[in-house]
């Protein structure tokens, strides 16, 4: 019985010993970071549609149960000096986590808000405070799976000032949320180097991260971000191999790069790797913390695949050797799971020989072949369709989520501002066939709205670039005025078949007539252009974009839209407003002063608008074709005259 005892008690020691000879683990093993979704200088730029729950389902099934999403989180707030975030920020990311939660995937809310060309501000705590507090006011009642991280890659700060803001954002989330797991780094990128530099923070529900890119030479070759710029660097190989070395730029040769070159036999080693790694595996164990490494990658543009692949193979073993977690920077990016220069489709565009190095689940792949659409799709739709990415080229505003009275839907379209040729820009990916669609004679279907009579926009197709020398990206179009859609601030419907669209040329550097050589099926994007000049204060509002056979849209707003733009600054001199003679027989004079140019619109009494154009100081209203009644001159909705029209008096 006594042996039994012993026996008994050598096995609870054994069990329970490593609970304080080990460090703590991260709560999940391995992931990827997805970016270009919400790094943007807004949240109405935010493409909501770039990915879907469907995306989060295939990154699961590759073995992955982690998502690090980079947000520049600043940048969705009202600005200074409150930073309140956006509610439609929160619309996004709610719907985000509930994917998340739904499928057991831990998601890292990674506050991206950094420019790696600019020092951390020593003033950045108190921004950090406001919208780190609303964050975990708003996701306190979620799951666990939702950790919180401070900031990326704090740099330029000292450490001590840097570790006093990050403890001070720990203490503000901690006063609401005391659930969820804060993810904190240290100062100069996030660097293993400086994980020492951290004070022995006392909350237990913490993860601490590092970020690992080396040798920097190999990871960042070909990278334009850094300075001095690497994108002539291009070869170099990992491990190093003296026969394999390129020829080092002769501008990098006076520069860090060119010492990092001349010493890269030391540096591109497996060992070295190692080596360094080792800084945070020995942090983890003096600390007895969780450490994970939220970042590590090589940019794809010049670096070897191969080569890559071995890098990312070596670094990824070693980390899970030595149980750190990670999240691989990215999936779709520069740094991503993705053949180089494919379309970024997860059933035939994955790279495989990566994907082993990462230990990953491979799956099924097979070749991308174009299919001719055959039943239309949704271009615009409270989003942009499936597979469609924002690509504008514009000066003004665009905004995709604009709650100015939508015809159906949540959203509309909303577009002011554009200089000339100005376009919203939306790219096919990959490229779509409509050829069956143009034999079927399908159409342009809209709903669309504008307030400012003369103006106009062209609505286009392009088609790919070949190889071609003499092949250029061809448009095909139409040109939509107020002739085809009066500009009365109230939507109207467009179906416009594609036999009506017509061949517009090609710009590639030089203008080129139209040649007949517009290829229906190669279509790589459609864009909404100012092609005839400048929007100015003018807007347009779009809903229900698509392509169809079916004319069967319907306007479910019939109102004329009133907002308070510029109201405030013109209210008391429109108030001030002589109109004579009243009655009229062929003219209305009205009379102001100092008044700017505001569009107006005149009403019968049965509210049908029987006159829109530019209010100024002086106006002369032509009212000779109006019928005997009672008129009412409108602006921004509201009455400022009411007029009687007699055919004589």
């Amino acid at each position: 019985m006594e042996k039994l005892k012993f026996f008994v008690s050598i096995l609870i020691v054994a069990v329970v010993m490593p609970c304080f000879t080990v460090a703590q683990q991260a709560p999940f093993n391995r992931g990827v970071n997805l970016t270009g979704w919400f790094q943007t200088d807004g949240v109405r730029q935010i493409q909501f549609n770039r990915y879907s729950r469907k995306d989060f389902e295939n990154i699961k099934s590759l073995g992955c149960d982690v998502i690090r999403l980079p947000v520049n989180l600043h940048f969705m707030t009202n600005g200074q000096p409150e930073y309140r975030i956006d509610p439609l920020f929160f619309d996004f990311l709610d719907q985000i986590v509930t994917w998340a939660e739904d499928l057991n995937l831990f998601l890292i809310l990674d506050n991206h808000t950094f420019d790696p060309a600019a020092n951390t501000d020593p003033n950045i705590g108190s921004i950090l405070e406001k919208v780190w507090l609303q964050m975990a006011l708003h996701f306190k009642d979620r799951s666990q799976y939702i950790l919180y991280e401070v900031l990326n890659e704090p740099h330029g700060i000292a450490d001590q000032l840097w570790n006093t803001i990050q403890l001070n954002v720990i203490n503000k989330i901690r006063s609401v949320d005391t659930r969820h797991t804060i993810v904190v780094g240290p100062a100069s990128w996030n660097s293993y180097n400086n994980l020492a530099n951290l004070p022995r923070y006392t909350d237990s529900n913490l993860l601490y991260t590092f970020h690992f890119y080396d040798p920097f030479l190999f990871t960042h070759q070909g990278a334009t971000w850094v300075d001095p710029s690497m994108a002539l660097l291009a070869g170099v190989p990992f491990p190093y191999r003296a026969d394999s070395m390129p020829v080092l730029p002769a501008s990098l040769s006076a520069t860090w790069v060119g010492d990092a070159f001349r010493n890269y036999a030391n540096d591109g080693t497996v060992q070295k790797v190692k080596q360094l790694i080792d800084i945070a595996v020995r942090f983890r164990t003096e600390r007895n913390v969780p450490v994970f490494c939220g970042e590590f990658g090589v940019y794809i543009p010049n670096s070897y695949n191969n080569h890559r692949v071995y890098w990312y193979e070596v670094v990824r073993k070693y980390l899970e050797e030595k149980q750190i977690a990670w999240t691989s920077w990215d999936y779709h990016g520069g740094f991503g799971l993705f053949k180089a220069g494919s379309n970024g489709l997860f059933e035939h565009d994955l790279n495989v020989p990566l994907l082993r190095a990462l230990g990953l689940i491979i799956p099924d792949q097979s070749d991308y072949s174009a299919v001719p659409d055959s039943t239309g799709s949704m271009i615009y739709s409270d989003l942009p369709g499936d597979r469609l990415f924002e690509s504008s080229y514009n000066n003004g505003t665009i905004d995709y989520y604009s709650m100015d009275r939508p015809n159906n839907g949540k959203f509309c379209l909303k577009w002011t501002g554009a200089l000339q040729y100005n376009t919203i820009g939306l790219d096919y990916l990959p490229d779509r066939d409509f050829s069956e669609l143009v034999k079927k004679n399908f159409a342009l279907d809209m709903i669309v709205r504008g307030d400012t009579p003369g103006l106009s926009f062209q609505i286009r197709f392009l088609d790919s670039k070949t190889p071609d020398a003499y092949d250029y990206p061809w448009r095909m179009g139409i040109t939509i005025n107020d002739q085809m859609a009066p500009w009365d601030r109230k939507w109207h419907h467009l179906y416009i078949p594609f036999s009506e669209l017509a061949e517009l040329g090609a710009w590639y550097n030089n203008w080129y007539n139209p040649q007949g050589k517009f290829d229906w099926k190669a279509i790589d994007r459609i864009e909404i252009v100012a092609e005839n000049g400048a929007l100015g204060k003018g807007r347009f509002w779009f809903d229900n974009i698509q392509i169809t056979d079916q004319d069967t849209a319907q306007i479910f707003d019939t109102s004329v839209f009133v907002d308070n733009t510029g109201y405030n600054q013109i209210q008391a001199e429109l108030n001030n407003v002589h109109a004579w003679p009243n009655p009229a027989v062929d003219f209305l004079n009205i009379e102001t002063s100092g008044i700017q140019p505001v569009n107006y619109q005149v009403l019968d009494f049965q509210g049908r608008v029987m006159s829109i154009g530019s209010l100024t100081q002086r106006a002369k209203l032509n009212v000779s074709a109006f019928t005997d009644g009672i008129y009412f001159l409108q602006v921004f909705g509201c009455e400022i005259i009411r007029f009687c029209k007699m055919s004589s008096i």
